[in-house]
């Protein structure tokens, strides 16, 4: 259990998940977090703190000092990135920029544009690489710098970067970094190359490390959780949302628990085990930040939580002898609670078995008729479940989706259905209650999968008769497979204009296998040489021909590129391949990316001279203002005038064109988001060492303005 220590108001409003703590003098850590005003400040209870440059004391018997960023902050972290690890250094992004800042020098070290954005920032060593890096995650993109600002690391994940960490994943002593992002997916990353990838239902908004290959995350439905390696440990969901996680070890048992911060101000410590909750309590406002650090000076690591309105609480684990009294009244109703609830769970249940025996004996006077034992839901023993899916292309007026028809074996009726998907249904879950005059032994659920992901289809019926007052629960799990979206066409459908191209050392049989399992047909494909077989997408992606020669190639004709890379990435881990190299041919999306390019070119080419304009009139705003004031002081009435009007209509212009700048950049975003996610999508269409290869080649070929280079490297996969 944890104890409060310490309760601090620092009055400041913080911005949620922008809160850190860092030792930038080597020893005394200091909270600092963003405010809503495009400041930070920084909490330094043990010595005196700097005045000048960025950093401005409030008052002079104050602990704070507030630092000017003077841009809406987007995310801050403190950590070290010196080899020797001695000053922590803040980092501070925003939209378009990253700042390097010496806290303790009140000194830039460095200050990067960031075309790409920053939405989060982790801090430390990655793989190979020799020197902690800064990490920020943007638009589609990944940077890390070095201490001098060099740009050691660069990738592209598949969206918008919401949350970073980095974590032993694959338990070789070196760290991988986990990125969450806004298309539900959680990537890991072995430096620049893809190592597993995890899909969620929701933006994955925070993550943090835990233990060996164990991390916590948190999505913006308000589900918390586990994952250990590339499997999900537990989760819940609540109706608030989770702001922000961290690990802290409660007990001193050498395992960390996840520690969670509520939008209704709760704090909650959860098992990693079970995800039970063993401590929690509640601030007065939503939780911005938690953190942890020897923060009393005392060596004792304090779990440190702020809020939004600036409520600070530092929490130490309790000793033995505060244990035994923390939360004993909570833990105790709590406990009598659900006792209760059982007890009485448990009654209703024995008096259900012990009628039903009664009705099963069927013992005349004394014992039940027909109608009676009806009436108490006997059925026969030999009746089943039964489940059928089944691809609807929208006949009858209605929108494609997979048919999922639930039946019985017998005459017996299906009271309501319940099933739990993840990322199917509102809510995850979905109960249909057929009119009780047309109950039948039979229901069908529309079903329609968002994306191309297999999903666990967790089914349960309670079956009966017409006249039942008690129905039995039957319970099947049924899984949805990954392309069924898609039902087969024939050979007159024309061809997509795009393909790609690979060559595999394996029978055409295993293929046709991998078909029959993760498409829905009604008859098994037969294994045929050369395979050709063809699927019409019913979210309009047009056909897809998947076509085999005995020599092991394959061509997949699809004009979808993210379609193209999803087949090629579940055919290469079925058949367990590790390296695969692919020619592909996407002639419009070339085009596309072409006038991208053009485009990038342009909004450059804009806001340098946008700057350049900026800079020209801040010079003559110094000038107009230096002039107006001599011209008051010498009581020159009418050049002060003509003076001051002259400023009025520069700093109008100015606004303007800082206006103009501002629409610029989001253009410039949105392109560069859509040249990083091509860029993606090329790296998709390979496997292993070449999927790594094509990122890092089309960065280089973009950064020397190559183009035909790029074009070459998204069809051939090499430079």
């Amino acid at each position: 259990m944890l104890v409060p220590i310490f309760t601090l108001k620092l009055n400041h409003k913080i911005n949620p998940r922008m809160v850190t703590i860092g030792k930038y003098d080597g020893k005394h850590p200091n909270l600092t977090a963003a405010t809503t005003a495009g400041k930070v400040f920084v909490h330094n209870p043990h010595t005196r703190a700097v005045r000048g440059g960025r950093a401005s004391e409030i008052a002079v018997d104050s602990d704070i000092s507030l630092l000017n960023i003077n841009q809406k902050i987007s995310a801050i972290c403190a950590g070290s990135l010196d080899s020797m690890g001695v000053n922590d250094i803040l980092m501070v992004g925003t939209q378009t920029n990253l700042l390097a800042y010496d806290v303790q020098n009140n000194t830039d070290i460095f200050y990067k544009d960031a075309p790409d954005g920053v939405n989060a920032v982790v801090m430390g060593k990655l793989g190979t690489i020799n020197t902690p890096l800064a990490i920020t995650g943007g638009n589609c993109a990944l940077s890390g710098f070095d201490i001098e600002g060099n740009d050691l690391f660069w990738t592209v994940t598949g969206d918008n970067v919401c949350s970073l960490a980095l974590c032993q994943f694959s338990g070789d002593g070196r760290n991988q970094l986990v990125v969450g992002s806004e298309d539900y997916d959680i990537r890991v990353f072995q430096e620049d190359e893809i190592i597993a990838e995890m899909t969620e239902t929701e933006a994955i908004t925070a993550l943090c490390p835990m233990t060996d290959a164990r991390f916590g995350y948190a999505l913006a439905n308000g589900t918390v959780g586990v994952y250990e390696k590339n499997s999900r440990y537990w989760r819940i969901k609540s109706k608030n949302q989770a702001v922000t996680i961290d690990s802290f070890d409660l007990d001193a048992d050498g395992v960390p628990e996840l520690i969670t911060g509520w939008s209704n101000g709760k704090i909650d410590a959860r098992s990693d085990r079970t995800g039970e909750v063993v401590f929690r309590d509640n601030l007065s406002s939503a939780i911005a930040g938690i953190v942890q650090g020897d923060y009393r000076m005392d060596g004792n690591m304090e779990l440190i939580c702020c809020s939004n309105e600036g409520e600070v609480r530092g929490y130490l684990p309790a000793n033995q002898e505060q244990k035994g009294n923390l939360m004993d009244t909570n833990i105790e109703q709590e406990t009598i609670r659900d006792l209760s609830q059982r007890k009485q769970n448990l009654i209703l249940e024995i008096k259900n078995y012990e009628e039903n025996a009664k009705a099963g004996k069927d013992e005349r006077p004394s014992g039940l008729g027909d109608l009676d034992k009806a009436q108490m839901g006997i059925i026969p023993a030999n009746t089943q479940l039964q489940t059928t899916l089944t691809v609807n292309s929208g006949a009858e007026n209605s929108a494609p989706h997979v048919e999922l028809t639930v039946n019985t074996s017998n005459d017996t009726v299906l009271k309501s259905v319940l099933i739990f998907a993840e990322g199917i249904f509102e809510g995850e879950s979905h109960v249909i209650h057929p009119n009780t005059p047309s109950l039948s032994n039979s229901l069908k659920v529309p079903i329609v999968p968002p994306k191309d992901i297999p999903v666990d289809l967790h089914i349960k019926a309670f079956v009966g008769t017409k006249s039942s007052m008690q129905f039995h629960v039957f319970e099947v799990t049924r899984q949805l497979p990954r392309f069924s979206m898609y039902v087969p066409c024939t050979d007159q459908v024309p061809e997509p204009k795009s393909s790609v191209v690979f060559t595999i050392n394996e029978r055409i049989q295993r293929v046709v296998l991998w078909i029959n399992q993760n498409f829905l047909v009604d008859e098994d494909i037969a294994a045929e040489t050369p395979l050709n077989v063809g699927f019409l997408s019913l979210r309009g992606s047009g056909p897809i021909f998947i076509q085999m020669q005995a020599n092991g190639q394959i061509t997949i004709r699809t004009d979808d590129m993210d379609l193209a890379g999803d087949l090629i990435q579940a055919l290469a881990s079925f058949l367990g391949i590790d390296d695969l190299q692919v020619v592909a041919d996407y002639p419009m999306h070339m085009e596309d990316l072409k006038n991208l390019l053009v485009k990038v070119d342009e909004f450059h080419s804009v806001r340098q001279k946008l700057t350049a304009e900026m800079a020209d009139h801040s010079n003559l705003i110094r000038s107009l203002v230096v002039r107006a004031e001599d011209a008051r002081l010498m009581s020159d009435m009418r050049n002060m005038r003509r003076g001051y009007m002259e400023l009025f209509d520069l700093n109008r212009d100015l606004v303007n064109g800082y206006k103009i700048r501002c629409s610029n950049h989001q253009e410039l975003l949105n392109c560069l988001k859509l040249v990083n996610q091509t860029i993606q999508k090329a790296g998709q269409l390979r496997v292993g060492k070449f999927k790594t290869m094509v990122v890092s080649s089309c960065r280089q070929a973009i950064k020397e303005n190559n183009i035909s280079a790029l074009f070459k490297i998204i069809k051939t996969g090499t430079s």
